[in-house]
């Protein structure tokens, strides 16, 4: 036992007896409350004491002339004392003395100390000392799953008859929990005892709200947890006229952090928006094993690619393979087939893994990364953008703005944690920069010395950093769509639209989606995609293709360059004239069995017309 739990055992003895007492004579099962909605008690913070040993160092402030001690002070650290407790110990004053103070320097003969200004820091010693520090512990917690039936993929069908397990937990020793309860659907529920299990019951399609917490022996209560549940009956199980032999079934879909009942639909709780009733659509999904992400699509750049890079030999070919240095020719991919094949299905099983761990669908990123970048995760030096999923500065600034816990484990790699500890909407212009600069950089897998001149564990690596950019981008639409509408995103639109929403934020920008989303909503026309789409501005609307394409299982498409849309000031002089160059049409559908053909004349030419747009600021 730690001294901090038989700290806590002593100073909890009395409380656990008489909680361990009152809790022997409950039961678990829940009581509906026959009162109004009982109100969580309100308790003081939890607070200890604790008495901690430290070494505390004596330093002196001392002033050279006449060896004058000034200040005497104590710090809890060894080594040197750092400015502020100088400050804070000796005062301002004699804090700006030392800090003025340069070395003491003796060059002629006869010198001495004495005639030095200023001061010095004098070690005097170090010895055990106690002291007694404050400690705040942490609240009881309430987790929730199901029981009764297994919620299995897609659309959480679930066979049986389902119940929420309310789980609390109780992190200090001694302590238990004694009760859960809440509210479910308007009717309040009490649990006498840990685990809680409420019965379920159908809801309708827009779901219901679920408010609970847990009481401790303690004395107070954890915090107050929502959420969102669906409960949907599918079948005659529940005819009024009976006599059905179908066995219960029902789909259920719950958003909440507290869930620890399997994986929640992506961005469904940033959003509070339940999938499609049954699941989502194909290509939001994540499959039960990386073998159902596999694809034979043909890919003319990453063909392209694998020639150039010595990988396949297509020197029988015409012109070597290729109609250009970014696409391959019927010939090319004919002798590319196999290794195009086997290349763009090795990353599979770290994007499941990857889908797994973040809720991003595994099938949204294999068809992202199938048109940024046809799988090459290269630098596409013309147009600035690398990696599976082509980040750009702009894409990098929104993971880093809109992933606060992706720019907390990602800003220590690249600046001091105390500039971190600022967030990064607080660093200064050059500090962003570089960190914008350095995740592009740790997305590029190019390689030199590498095998094909790609680093693929370099590019395996990546595909986390692309599914925490995507979950930026559906935290930025929701906050777009919030402060459009001052609605929760999921009474808005549909989980399927949000979805197509980010696309456009990741493809265009947000410029781009915030316009046509208001331009929408003042037109008093809902915010289903047809509404949405056709309300972009003429410069946005390579985002149509792309979202298009990625929403349709196994697309696959030449790599299109983010369109960088500037807003205002018309074309910097100093930009990639590939910046401003219209994203591709999709190539038309083949035969089965035959290759997909690529349009001529890609990149386009340098004096293809783009429009100027005219409205307000990116992002």
């Amino acid at each position: 036992m730690t001294g901090l739990k038989r700290l806590l055992a002593r100073g909890f003895l009395i409380l656990t007896v008489g909680g361990l007492l009152a809790s022997a004579a409950l039961q678990s099962m829940p009581v509906r409350a026959q009162q109004e909605t009982p109100e969580a008690p309100q308790a003081p913070k939890r607070l200890t004491t604790l008495k901690v040993e430290y070494t505390a160092s004596e330093w002196w402030l001392v002033r050279w002339k006449g060896d004058e001690i000034t200040c005497r002070f104590i710090v809890d650290h060894t080594g040197l004392p750092i400015g502020d407790e100088i400050q804070t110990w000796c005062g301002d004053v004699l804090y700006a003395e030392w800090n003025r103070t340069q070395p003491c320097t003796l060059s002629t003969p006869g010198q001495t100390t004495q005639t030095c200004p200023g001061m010095y820091l004098h070690f005097f010693e170090s010895k055990p000392a106690v002291k007694e520090v404050e400690v705040e512990l942490p609240l009881p917690s309430v987790w929730i799953s199901l029981v009764g039936c297994t919620a299995e993929p897609p659309g959480n069908r679930c066979v049986g008859s389902p119940n929420l397990l309310l789980t609390g937990e109780e992190p200090l020793p001694n302590e238990v929990i004694i009760s859960i309860q809440g509210v479910f659907q308007g009717e309040p529920f009490i649990c006498s005892g840990n685990p809680c299990t409420l019965p379920l019951k159908p809801t309708g399609s827009q779901g219901g709200v679920l408010e609970f917490w847990a009481d401790s022996s303690f004395g107070d209560s954890s915090p107050r947890y929502e959420a969102q549940i669906r409960v949907l009956p599918r079948g005659d199980f529940m005819s009024p006229e009976g006599g059905s032999s179908d066995p219960p079934l029902y789909y259920i879909d719950v958003i909440s952090d507290q869930w620890r009942g399997g994986p929640l639909a992506s961005c469904s709780d940033t959003w509070q928006s339940f999938p499609e009733i049954g699941g989502p659509e194909p290509w939001l999904t994540t499959p039960q094993e990386a073998s159902a992400l596999y694809t034979e699509v043909s890919l003319y750049y990453l063909a392209a690619m694998l020639i150039t890079n010595n990988q396949v030999d297509a020197s029988s070919c015409p012109d070597g393979g290729l109609d250009s240095a970014l696409s391959a020719n019927q010939c090319g991919l004919a002798q590319a087939r196999d290794e195009v094949i086997t290349w763009q299905n090795q990353f599979d099983e770290e994007i499941l893994a990857v889908a797994l761990e973040t809720g991003i669908p595994a099938q949204l990123l294999k068809n992202v990364f199938s048109r940024e970048s046809q799988f090459w995760p290269g630098m596409y030096e013309n147009y600035k953008e690398a990696g599976l999923g082509q980040l750009t500065d702009q894409g990098a600034e929104t993971v880093l703005l809109w992933n606060p816990d992706f720019f907390q484990q990602f800003c220590p790699l690249v600046l001091h944690q105390t500039r971190c500890d600022l967030g990064f909407g607080n660093l200064i212009s050059s500090e962003q920069a570089m960190l914008q600069g350095a995740l592009v950089k740790k997305v590029n897998a190019a390689c030199v010395d590498c095998e094909a001149g790609i680093d693929l564990t370099q590019a395996e690596f990546s595909v986390k950093v692309f599914a925490e950019t995507l979950a930026a981008n559906c935290e930025q639409v929701g906050r777009i769509i919030t402060n459009t509408t001052s609605l929760v995103p999921g009474q808005t639109a549909s989980y399927a639209d949000l979805w197509r929403f980010t696309l456009v934020n990741y493809n265009a920008g947000a410029g781009c989606l915030t316009t046509a989303i208001k331009r929408t909503y003042l037109g008093g026309e809902a915010l289903a995609w047809q509404n949405v789409s056709s309300r972009l501005e003429v410069a946005c609307r390579g985002a149509l293709d792309y979202v298009n394409d990625i929403s349709m299982v196994n697309s696959g498409v030449k790599p299109s360059p983010t369109s960088w849309v500037f807003f205002g000031t018309g074309m910097p002089p100093t930009a990639p004239i590939a910046t401003l160059l219209a994203t591709p049409q999709p190539t038309a559908t083949p035969e089965p069995g035959q290759p997909t053909s690529t349009q001529s004349g890609y990149p386009y030419p340098i004096d293809t017309p783009y429009p100027t747009p005219t409205f307000g600021g990116y992002p």
